[in-house]
């Protein structure tokens, strides 16, 4: 038995080596970069968390949302009143974010969940717009168009390599989190509602249940995004609730894959460090990205790392049958 625990240990350990060199390299990375790129870092983690709260409707509970910006975005709200009109201390108002974005979910949720495929995400679509136009046009409350400005981070977080490492440790934490739900017995119910939801239900899961509790699961997670996102930018804008905001995260699930835990943060990555590039020459940007979605969509259908993993597959299956013969 102790043998076969320490061969376990050492099996995870050579499966994850990537993901420990990542991190190192994620600590020493502002050694190393520029001021730019290291705001584009900032950028690309928060939107990475954003994307993984996004697939777990997405990849594991197999929903389409076209809602999710609206969370994003109100996580980002609740700090910036906090801070600017209440006074409020940062890390309560950091606090603040998730809970109210859950709370809203959790009404959004109750309607959407009964439904599914095309109206479920219209439906999620609807609330999201719903939310947005309350946000543009409560000009006394919200800034209306104007939003909201000088958001500021405590003094010994104003430096961007300072607010990096905040963002990096609650991206890490979020990650560990999302990791240990979708690998729970209650992630693998999740799949299973994804795969034949008839059948789920005919053993006798609340399927409406799971998918309200996954729903409020990823909204609190997309407030905490915007919540460290919105001091880091200094402001927040209407335009984080918006529809289009929402069709990021879809972007990067279908560039990385959704299939796959890490797929969206892969996408997300390329998406904002294209983004970042693409705009020193031009600025036809979502031209260039719609053409690499669809080059993606054609011919890599699982995503890059979806398809990447795919490969390896077969290369062990290949493998396997040469040492067999």
């Amino acid at each position: 038995m102790a043998i076969k625990q320490t061969e376990q240990k050492e099996s995870m350990l050579k499966k994850g080596w990537w993901l420990i060199l990542l991190l190192i390299a994620s600590f020493i990375a502002p050694l190393f970069v520029t001021e730019f790129y290291l705001t584009v870092l900032c950028e690309a983690l928060v939107m990475s968390l954003f994307a993984l709260s996004f697939n777990l409707l997405f990849g594991y509970m197999g929903q389409l949302s076209f809602g999710q910006a609206a969370f994003f975005g109100l996580g980002g709200y609740a700090v910036a009143m906090l801070i600017t009109k209440a006074q409020f201390n940062f890390w309560l108002s950091l606090i603040a974010g998730p809970p109210l974005a859950a709370l809203v979910a959790l009404i959004v949720g109750y309607f959407c969940v009964r439904l599914r495929g095309i109206y479920f995400a219209i439906l999620t679509l609807a609330f999201g717009q719903l939310i947005f136009v309350v946000i543009f046009k409560w000009h006394k409350f919200t800034g209306g168009d104007d939003g909201i400005q000088g958001v500021f981070p405590p003094d010994f977080l104003k430096p961007s390599t300072a607010y990096y490492y905040l963002i990096l440790i609650i991206f890490i934490a979020s990650t560990f989190v999302l990791w240990r739900i979708v690998n729970s017995p209650f992630g693998q119910t999740l799949k299973a509602m994804r795969e034949n939801p008839e059948r789920t239900e005919f053993l006798g899961i609340n399927i409406a249940r799971y998918q309200l509790i996954t729903f409020v699961i990823a909204a609190a997670f997309a407030g905490l995004a915007g919540a460290i996102w919105v001091p880091f930018y200094r402001s927040v804008a209407p335009s984080y609730l918006f529809w289009v905001k929402s069709g990021e995260p879809v972007m990067a699930a279908i560039l990385g894959g959704p299939s796959t835990f890490f797929g969206p943060v892969l996408g997300m990555f390329i998406m904002t460090f294209f983004h970042a590039y693409i705009l020193g020459f031009t600025h036809f940007w979502p031209v260039i990205m719609g053409t690499l979605i669809l080059i993606i969509i054609f011919l890599l259908p699982g995503g890059v790392l979806g398809f990447a993993q795919e490969k390896l597959k077969e290369r062990r299956e290949r493998l396997n049958q040469l040492t067999k013969k």
